[in-house]
């Protein structure tokens, strides 16, 4: 990872704002359900969770983005905040700013999208998906650079494996975890890095690939 300085720390603004936005719809939940630290699986499908018959049966498109912004309760909270904390930091040393949120959004969708087809009956919720994306979309650009990052590179590669191996366990273990989302997440991410490391401006082949995606789930769904 980048070191990051003390006085680098207004250079994060888009992460610390999306944190922030997390922490708003959070209370939102928290006023809508009277509930500080457990949300009910009812009150965040009334809020905005992904839930397959609504999204797909009804249209409701938009809970793939505002589920992005929901969450169980404090414990899932903190975990994806802390997460997005460390991954996000150097995502905006790594990419632009448009990267970043288009990574965010897009690999977000596609991991709703995945639980949606493995879960079609459950009620999905969380940033994680997002949050592997990012990581992903780092990955992508370790490899791309691996020759000139050399041990820096291998040193990432390592730990990332190792993360995805701790959370493939964990999310196995614990029912409630949604693998599916994250495993969209971080596979659509990873090609989104990967393509755009090297060529910034490839980033429009990785929106049209998105959504073509999103197209092909609609149409076999």
């Amino acid at each position: 990872m980048a070191k990051i300085l003390p006085n680098d720390l207004m250079r994060f603004k888009l992460t610390y704002s999306l944190i922030a936005l997390n922490l708003f719809f959070y209370i939102i939940s928290f006023l809508y359900s009277g509930n500080f630290i457990d949300q009910t699986a009812q009150d965040l499908a009334n809020l905005g969770a992904i839930y397959g018959p609504f999204v797909v049966v009804e249209g409701e498109w938009w809970r793939l983005v505002s589920a992005m912004f929901l969450h169980g309760g404090m414990t899932h909270l903190l975990m994806n905040m802390f997460s997005l904390y460390i991954i996000g930091r150097p995502m905006e040393l790594y990419f632009p700013a448009r990267h970043y949120v288009a990574f965010y959004f897009l690999t977000g969708v596609v991991g709703g999208m995945l639980s949606i087809y493995i879960h079609p009956l459950s009620v999905s919720i969380g940033a994680s998906g997002a949050i592997f994306g990012l990581f992903g979309a780092l990955a992508g650009y370790f490899l791309a650079f691996r020759h000139e990052l050399g041990s820096h590179s291998k040193e990432f590669m390592r730990d990332f494996g190792l993360i995805i191996a701790i959370n493939i366990l964990i999310g196995f273990g614990i029912p409630s975890i949604d693998v599916s989302a994250h495993a969209g997440g971080l596979i659509s991410g990873f090609i989104g890095g990967y393509l755009t490391a090297r060529h910034l401006e490839r980033l429009w082949i990785f929106i049209l690939l998105s959504i073509v995606t999103m197209f092909v789930f609609y149409q076999f769904y």
